[in-house]
């Protein structure tokens, strides 16, 4: 919005010139959502003790953690306003990815949204069914997916996607790009939310992938950049790096709530929103593949629990003291918050990784 209203104007005030510059814009929304997030949370955390909107511990969960019944939930709306608001701020409104991303986040979000109301409002111990949830994410994901091929003014490139540490290397899916791209970002979606377990780990697990993704989302999206570091040249794609920006930002508000002791959850709300919007970039700037070096953590999560599940059935016994991975770790007498800051570690180090393979190729 501010980027429609001020730039057209910088003919007459040469100043307004900056808001040109992507740099400038994915700076001051990861501001605007930070400050936001300032701003709203404590208020976003009074109204929900108010209405009594709390966390329901699952019974055969750790035993620690029958502390946090009653924990404000449904906090995600809280990161989805801070990642919404701030790229209708600052970023290009008529550029198509970002509609697509911010329309991944928003529907992920209300589906989120409706199966925190009916688990957490009505009493409804299962929520939302799984396959409706799962249809709902896979149709998103198959829409993003034949937007891709038939809009996007990505060329040849558009049915194909990348392959980490290879040059010029590019798999053409064609028409199987659309159902590719689904599971992407439904798997993607999912695996956020099996993350979000352990106060601050989920939100800060997030911050280091959307990071990573926004430096490559800026350089597939320059001409010169991509051209020097063998990427395909993705034309509208840097202007992710706003929304990414917005997403970094609002993640890190959010995290000074919900750090251990959380003082509120994000729930379903926000954890499907987050990781499908992770996974619908990973598909715009056609780095489908590298989310499983960035998101390892995530990966070894969804790992831990096809894992137990499979063993139980098979063997009669658990390979994992509890899944997922990070329960598996608390039974193990690890303090909470050395697992959350461990795996914010690791993941630290994955966003490192996965920037170094663009050299590498």
């Amino acid at each position: 919005m501010l980027y429609h209203l001020l730039y057209p104007l910088s003919e007459y005030l040469g100043g307004l010139n900056v808001f040109r510059y992507i740099t400038f814009r994915s700076a001051s929304a990861a501001v605007t959502a930070l400050l936001l997030s300032f701003l709203l949370g404590p208020w976003l955390i009074r109204r929900l003790r108010r209405w009594k909107i709390g966390q329901q511990v699952r019974g055969d969960g750790p035993q620690s953690h029958f502390v946090k019944q009653g924990t404000p939930t449904m906090g995600g709306v809280l990161v989805l306003v801070a990642i919404v608001l701030p790229t209708f701020l600052w970023a290009d409104l008529t550029n198509i990815q970002i509609q697509l991303v911010l329309a991944v986040t928003v529907i992920l979000g209300l589906l989120g949204f409706l199966d925190d109301y009916l688990h957490v409002i009505r009493c409804q111990p299962k929520g939302l069914l799984g396959r409706y949830k799962l249809i709902a994410q896979l149709a998103t994901g198959m829409l993003v997916g034949w937007v891709i091929l038939n809009v996007l003014p990505y060329g040849e490139v558009s049915g194909r996607t990348t392959v980490p540490f290879l040059k010029d290397a590019l798999i053409n899916m064609g028409w199987l790009y659309i159902p590719f791209a689904a599971l992407v970002i439904t798997g993607s979606s999912n695996a956020v939310n099996l993350a979000d377990g352990l106060d601050g780990l989920a939100i800060g697990m997030v911050v280091p992938p959307a990071a990573a993704f926004a430096v490559l989302a800026y350089v597939s999206g320059h001409a010169e950049f991509s051209d020097y570091l063998n990427m395909p040249f993705l034309q509208g794609s840097g202007e992710l790096t706003v929304f990414l920006s917005a997403l970094v930002g609002a993640a890190l508000g959010f995290l000074w709530f919900n750090a251990h002791p959380a003082e509120v959850f994000m729930g379903d709300t926000g954890s499907l929103a987050l990781g499908g919007a992770i996974g619908a970039v990973a598909v715009l700037i056609k780095r489908e593949l590298l989310l499983v070096i960035v998101g390892g953590l995530f990966v070894a999560e969804v790992l831990s629990v096809i894992i137990q599940v499979l063993g139980y059935r098979i063997w009669g016994r658990r390979v994992f003291r509890m899944a997922p991975l990070h329960h598996h770790f608390e039974l193990g007498n690890w303090p909470e918050s050395k697992i959350v800051i461990r795996f914010w570690i690791i993941s630290i180090l994955l966003a490192l990784l996965t920037l170094a393979t663009v050299k590498l190729q």
